[in-house]
């Protein structure tokens, strides 16, 4: 069989009755965005799939209900909005939130203290001791995330956001400090680095700049302890900043509807950032969180994330410690690895992608691939929601902690002018077609240059979405309703067909 040439065919055995019989696609190459044609159906197909995956839907409907996108809102975003003219900010803002528009985005994610794309470190409470929170406030959030906010709502009043922090104040972690190990980008000791493992000299400060691409397993080794203070006084009054967090955001508009504990525990990092032992994580969630939550806000769900290590049972014991506590789980970077082994455990557990990887500040046509590949592959796999980080950086997307990163709309800071990149265009083949209440009803791939995955629509139209990532051309046959979906999809592009 010549791999290049290889036939992929996605089986779907629909509903009784007569189907439309057209579909619109559309496709996008590194030198062509969004062109649109006509495909129509055919009786037969001369191909002999090589790959059938089967969604039976003469009894009972398969596959999960998928419920929103969305992105997150941080300050270096609203640096970047603010470069462009007014009628450029508009547009950017309708076609990413508006209900019309491009992306459709109806849910934002918003971090609790500072975070990586925020100016510089600051918290809600930087007085120690303020166990009662006389001092916690967001007026630093006022100046840059709720405007960001209001932006968006202006085209989409009915947004709804979650909040996760990065850090706690420092003064509630075991090094004082923001970070998590010292480097040339902050201020902390380095005879502090000790406490991360237990031994002086272990300390990979590269480690986290290779997420993603670790080929085993990630972090190679565990934090030896909770940077949280395990002091009951300091996790009461760390839960009850959760709720008042919530309460402020009310007042300014801003409904908060869902909450994780942490960002990314397992990344040890020279930005915000605070590791969690599994017991820790399993006790502050179980014993502080969630009874604060249903206390205060019972309307607020609580979610088990971000988990961004592939150590499954490492996972499994933390969902298993909150299990009856949460109603869903967040999941990025390495984490996306054990997505199908949760799935099979907890099958009526929500997941979702949390943080779509934010590569590293090329914004070209193959970062654009490999968000492709990472939106079809978490919802293939069972996340019902899916965010993207940045949504508009400058330049080459450099952090004040050097971290370089993509963004789907990348503005040079000199001449202020924008550019939708290849991860734009990326989202747009999924978010623009798949509506909430979308069901995913087929996934397949043969590996990471070659996604396919059918939805079907509350309406009961579906939505074929498929990459090709190599140098030539390939052929996709689609099954449904009896009849079939014979394309060829170009080299390196992006394809959408949208039953009519």
């Amino acid at each position: 069989m010549n791999t290049k040439r290889l036939l992929t065919s996605l089986l779907l055995v629909a509903a009784a009755g007569a189907g439309a019989q057209t579909f619109t696609a559309y496709t996008s190459t590194d030198s062509l965005f969004w062109k649109k044609s006509k495909v129509s159906l055919q009786g037969k197909t001369a191909r002999t799939p090589d790959m059938t995956v089967t969604a039976n839907t003469a009894g009972k409907d398969t596959g999960h209900v998928f419920r929103a996108w969305g992105t997150c809102f941080n300050e270096l975003d609203w640096d970047a909005l603010n470069l462009l003219t007014r009628k450029e900010q508009e547009e950017v803002m309708s076609r990413i939130f508006a209900p019309d528009g491009d992306l459709k985005f109806t849910r934002g994610r918003i971090s609790m203290n500072a975070n990586d794309y925020s100016r510089s470190w600051y918290s809600c409470d930087d007085v120690a001791g303020d166990f009662q929170l006389r001092h916690f406030n967001i007026e630093r959030d006022k100046q840059g995330i709720i405007p960001l906010i209001r932006a968006a709502q202006r085209y989409n009043p009915n947004m709804t956001f979650w909040v996760s922090p990065w850090s706690p104040p420092a003064w509630m972690k075991i090094n004082q400090d923001y970070c998590v190990v010292s480097s040339k980008f902050n201020t902390q000791d380095a005879r502090k680095d000790y406490l991360l493992f237990g031994t002086v000299g272990k300390i990979d400060e590269d480690e986290v700049k290779m997420a993603g691409q670790q080929q085993g397993k990630f972090p190679r080794q565990l934090a030896a302890q909770n940077y949280f203070i395990q002091d009951e006084r300091y996790l009461k009054s760390y839960a009850d900043m959760f709720c008042r967090f919530i309460d402020l955001y009310a007042e300014q508009n801003v409904p908060i509807d869902m909450v994780m504990y942490q960002n990314e525990a397992y990344s040890y990092t020279p930005y915000p950032g605070c590791p969690w032992t599994a017991d820790g994580t399993i006790r502050f969630n179980r014993d502080y969180l969630a009874p604060a939550l249903r206390t205060a806000h019972p309307d607020v769900k609580l979610y088990i994330g971000t988990f961004n290590t592939n150590r499954l049972d490492y996972v499994e014991k933390i969902v298993d410690g909150v299990k009856g506590h949460v109603d869903g789980a967040g999941f990025q970077w390495e984490g996306r690895e054990n997505l199908e082994a949760i799935r099979r455990k907890y099958p009526d557990m929500h997941l979702i992608s949390s943080e779509s990887e934010c590569g590293n500040g090329s914004m070209n046509w193959a970062a654009g691939e490999h968000t492709f590949f990472l939106l079809a592959d978490y919802i293939g796999k069972g996340c019902d929601e899916y965010f993207i980080w940045n949504f508009i950086l400058t330049d080459n997307g450099e952090s004040p902690w050097g971290w370089r990163q993509n963004a789907l709309i990348q503005v040079d800071s000199k001449s202020r002018r924008l550019r939708y990149t290849p991860e734009y265009y990326a989202v747009k083949h999924f978010s623009n077609m798949v509506e909430p209440g979308s069901r995913m009803v087929a996934y397949a791939k043969e590996d990471m240059r070659r996604p396919a995955i059918v939805f079907r629509t509350p309406g009961g139209k579906h939505i074929v979405i498929a990459g090709n990532f190599t140098d030539d051309t390939q052929p996709l046959t689609v099954r449904l309703r009896g009849k079939y979906l014979n394309v060829t999809l170009q080299p390196h592009s992006f394809n959408t067909f949208a039953e009519q």
